[in-house]
């Protein structure tokens, strides 16, 4: 647990935070201008981070009252060419009021610091290429832009199309 301002604390998210980090969730989509786009609910989210086998993790910046005030939610990858894990950045967001405060500052570095703890060798994420605010941000921390690298998805009719082939 990390002390921060305003007696906010950056902590592993726990049972009891699912409804702050889902509020904190579907304001990402509302800035990322897909408002509709969440299908999460609190139920999936303790089950996906505090279930049995849990595959996907979070931390949290709590007020002094509890309220969720920004999040990073993160999954693990493997690279073949190091042959180690890493760390895959779903989710990065704080909320409006609480910019400036250090948050995802500190949000990035625990996830750093966590990737050094456990001998991974890469902190990745994707960011749109319309928001400005977050790529400065993030350029400004040391993170360098994988331009030659595409992100592709397949999902629903496509996905289904896909698994029929095999």
């Amino acid at each position: 647990m990390t002390d921060l301002r305003d007696g906010a604390v950056l902590r592993p998210a726990r049972p009891g935070d699912e409804e702050g980090i889902l509020a904190c969730i579907q304001a990402l989509a509302d800035y990322e201008r897909e408002p509709d786009a969440v299908d999460n609910t609190t139920a999936m989210l303790t089950e996906t981070l505090f279930g049995d086998d849990p595959r996907a993790f979070a931390f949290v910046v709590a007020g002094p009252d509890g309220e969720i005030r920004a999040i990073a939610i993160w999954f693990l990858t493997y690279s073949t060419w190091t042959g180690r894990h890493g760390i895959w950045l779903e989710d990065l967001y704080v909320h409006e009021q609480y910019r400036a405060n250090g948050y995802g500052v500190a949000l990035l570095s625990a996830l750093a610091a966590e990737c050094l703890e456990r001998g991974y060798s890469r902190l990745e994420w994707t960011v749109l290429d319309w928001n400005e605010p977050a790529i400065g941000f993030y350029r400004a921390l040391g993170a360098e832009a994988m331009d030659e690298w595409t992100t592709r998805r397949v999902t629903g009719d496509a996905l289904e199309a896909l698994a029929a082939r095999g």
